[in-house]
């Protein structure tokens, strides 16, 4: 069987392209498990996952956590809120006392850039960042390019603009990588103020004319502006920002051709997109949210084999 090159999924820039390959295959293999009527697998019977998060989150938390029972393992959920780090407990402490109650897996949220690589190196345990700080967000970029898969049949050749708060989001990172890595052509959009200096050195284009940008990708991942993590302001108001940077329904019909629409969630409804662009047939944004499921099963299944060996 083929496996993985990396023993943690820390980051799209550790992968390679067979790495993302395996992954779609894996998970097309668990997508049709879960619309099975019986929808588990006992694959990881005797794997134990702690999932720690130490930001909030709905939709990855909860993806997460139903890939793991899907596939059978014992799951551990940590919230920082309600926890001994809130006393003063070290990353490293807190890890090495649930790993001491044997588990093999963490997949871990962490506002630090860096936290997964830095726990990779001391602690025994496959890591699985879902998030760390502005920096990366693995699964994310992965489901979002197995959803351009789907629907469009491959990835390479095609174009994707990126559009919003660029600055703050580690899930623009790992799709620029991620995209770039399977031969799409990556644009990124937004206001000046909320693109990061080092774009350009990425090898992706930039537009500042969301109309241009729409024009010219065939699919657009609009993200929200992240205000939680912002301690200035990057824009007017809100209402300007919607006016030039909002993607409406008569904007998408005014273009020349049909794009496809995706949003990694939490969607503020009529601020990146309008409610009659987030229901429309060109919207997948549901279809994304399930791949994810599919999409981290099978992520947790090939580092668990490697754990296995």
């Amino acid at each position: 069987m083929s496996e993985l090159s990396v023993n943690h999924l820390l980051g799209i820039k550790y992968l390679n392209k067979k790495d993302i390959k395996l992954i779609f295959e894996t998970a097309d293999h668990f997508k049709e498990v879960i619309n099975r009527p019986i929808k588990k697998v006992p694959s990881l019977r005797d794997i134990t996952i702690a999932n720690l998060f130490f930001e909030n989150s709905t939709r990855t938390k909860l993806s997460f956590e139903l890939a793991e029972k899907r596939l059978s393992a014992d799951v551990l959920n940590f919230s920082s809120a309600q926890s001994s780090v809130k006393k003063g407990e070290t990353l490293i402490d807190t890890v090495n006392n649930i790993l001491s109650m044997k588990v093999d897996m963490v997949v871990m949220r962490h506002p630090n850039p860096g936290a997964g690589v830095f726990l990779s190196k001391h602690v025994k345990a496959s890591i699985i960042n879902a998030g760390d700080g502005a920096h990366e967000h693995p699964t994310q970029a992965l489901l979002d390019s197995y959803s351009i898969r789907e629907k469009l049949g491959e990835v390479k050749g095609k174009k994707i603009v990126i559009v919003g708060d660029i600055l703050h989001s580690r899930v623009a990172l790992s799709n620029i990588f991620a995209l770039q890595l399977q031969g799409a052509e990556v644009m990124v959009c937004g206001p000046k103020t909320l693109l990061p200096k080092y774009i350009g050195k990425l090898g992706v284009k930039v537009e500042t004319d969301l109309r241009k940008a729409l024009n010219w990708c065939d699919v657009a991942n609009m993200l929200r502006v992240q205000n939680e993590r912002m301690d200035i302001s990057y824009f007017p108001s809100t209402r300007e920002y919607t006016q030039q940077f909002g993607v409406t329904k008569a904007l998408l019909n005014s273009l020349d051709k049909k794009i496809t629409i995706m949003h990694p969630g939490p969607i503020n409804r009529g601020v990146e997109i309008t409610s009659d662009v987030a229901d429309s047939d060109q919207a997948i944004i549901l279809d994304q949210v399930q791949n994810g499921v599919a999409v981290r099963m099978a992520v947790i299944y090939l580092l668990a084999s490697k754990i296995k060996q």
